[in-house]
């Protein structure tokens, strides 16, 4: 057991969350650069249609980091259980199965949305007018999806070890290269959205370079081998069924989008559509810290829980979860007040800015309790408890604000019911999965890790 191990069961919770969750919230926040950068720079210096584009093309990159979670983010958990359990040589096949995993999801995604692209486009709420930015950016962007998958995919596995520095800087480099080259290859060489998706992919090849070279040198314990890259269906299986609730939970952004798109473009226009791509951007910056913190200290929840370190367990899962809903509550409630402001950021663009400062507060209501399911959904995770995981991420998206989104204008007419949506099924799902996770959670540290 090396050092980084050692200090998931044994440092003081609070230090050690800091340590870990503290480099994975500003990787988070980083990682988060590559779409908005591309989105400020699109919104101030293209125009409107083309950040309306860049949105519509938001759920195929969206189902590519899908597929990485469903691989990294079911993986990373199995394999510090494992380590928990002294079990190092299961903790290295696990990662090897996962990379072949990547691999093959890249080859199905590159395949697919290749030949799909110009019908999804529409089908998502495209024009005549968005269509051809939307396009333009994909069909770059689409080269680089072995980078993403692999940066994604991988980086789990380098927190999972209790080295969230070490991840945090694939991540580093990769948002550095990035705004750095956006305005080089937007403005100078007048690339547009091309370039900004040119930008995108060369950034994250640097950060995928970086993953791979840690991940092979004598700094990792957890190595990838080539005797390790030998697909064992069992441990696919064991990976796919915890990785199915992230996967659900982000793929199904990509049906929001297409959802809610559709209906802003049906009852409302370009102009709703545009409103979406910056509520949305907007709602990341309030969501993606906590996302951040909890992926870092999530394997605390896993190695003690592997360990036997019942207490331990008890303790950071109440930490975690005070901590997502005080954070959740406060950065929703400065964005309710400012939308405005954070809508200049994207865009000047007087009709645009003033529909995201009336709609903003009602789409944005239900990530004030939001934190509550973002803690909770963390503990399961972290746990191993897939079956619960992937019900919580269904619910909100699929059983509440896809139903929600498709219903509300049937029933009223009036496109602003969409917004409504989204703040009801965020108010419902945080409630019910606080619900769930106070029946459930004595019975789950009963029964231990398996």
């Amino acid at each position: 057991m090396n050092h980084s191990e050692e200090k998931l069961g044994t440092w003081p919770l609070g230090r050690l969350m800091l340590s870990m969750g503290l480099p994975t919230l500003v990787a988070q926040l980083i990682n988060l650069l590559y779409n908005i950068v591309d989105r400020i720079y699109i919104g101030q210096g293209v125009g409107r249609e083309a950040l309306t584009g860049l949105g519509l093309a938001l759920p195929v990159i969206t189902i590519v980091s899908a597929f990485s979670s469903l691989a990294g983010a079911g993986g990373a958990p199995r394999a510090a259980i494992a380590l928990g359990q002294g079990n190092k040589e299961k903790a290295e096949r696990i990662l090897g199965n996962v990379f072949i995993m990547l691999c093959c999801f890249t080859v199905l995604n590159m395949a697919v949305f290749y030949i799909i692209e110009k019908p999804f486009l529409y089908m998502v709420g495209a024009s005549d007018a968005t269509y051809p930015y939307a396009s333009a950016y994909l069909r770059v962007y689409l080269v680089g999806t072995i980078a993403v998958q692999l940066v994604l995919g991988l980086n789990p596995f380098i927190t999972a070890q209790g080295q969230s520095k070490t991840a945090m800087g694939s991540v580093l480099i990769g948002a550095a290269l990035n705004i750095i080259l956006d305005p080089i290859f937007i403005f100078v060489f007048h690339m547009g959205v091309q370039g900004a998706a040119l930008a995108t992919i060369l950034s994250q090849l640097a950060g995928a370079l970086w993953v791979l070279r840690f991940m092979t040198s004598p700094k990792t314990s957890l190595r990838l081998k080539r005797s390790c890259l030998k697909p064992d269906l069992a441990l696919i299986g064991s990976i796919a069924a915890l990785g199915i609730s992230p996967f659900i939970m982000q793929s199904t952004e990509s049906l929001i989008s297409i959802v809610m798109s559709s209906g802003l473009q049906r009852y409302g226009g370009d102009l709703y559509v545009g409103s979406l791509t910056i509520l949305q951007s907007i709602m990341q910056l309030a969501s993606t810290p906590i996302n951040g913190f909890t992926q870092g200290v999530q394997p605390i929840l896993s190695y003690n829980f592997g360990a036997g370190k019942l207490d331990r367990v008890r303790a950071a899962y109440r930490m975690i979860i005070s901590i997502t809903v005080f954070t959740s509550f406060a950065m929703t409630a400065v964005e309710m007040l400012f939308p405005k402001v954070l809508a200049r950021m994207f865009t000047q663009d007087p009709e645009l800015i003033a529909l995201v400062g009336r709609v903003a507060p009602i789409f944005l209501a239900g990530m004030l309790i939001f934190g509550v399911q973002m803690g909770c959904q963390t503990t399961f995770m972290g746990l191993g408890q897939a079956k619960i995981s992937l019900f919580m991420a269904m619910l909100r998206k699929v059983f509440l604000l896809v139903p929600f989104a498709l219903l509300f204008p049937l029933i009223t007419g009036d496109v602003n019911s969409i917004y409504f949506a989204e703040c009801m099924a965020d108010t419902l799902a945080a409630i019910t999965c606080g619900t769930v996770f106070a029946l459930k959670i004595k019975k789950i540290l009963a029964q231990g890790a398996r």
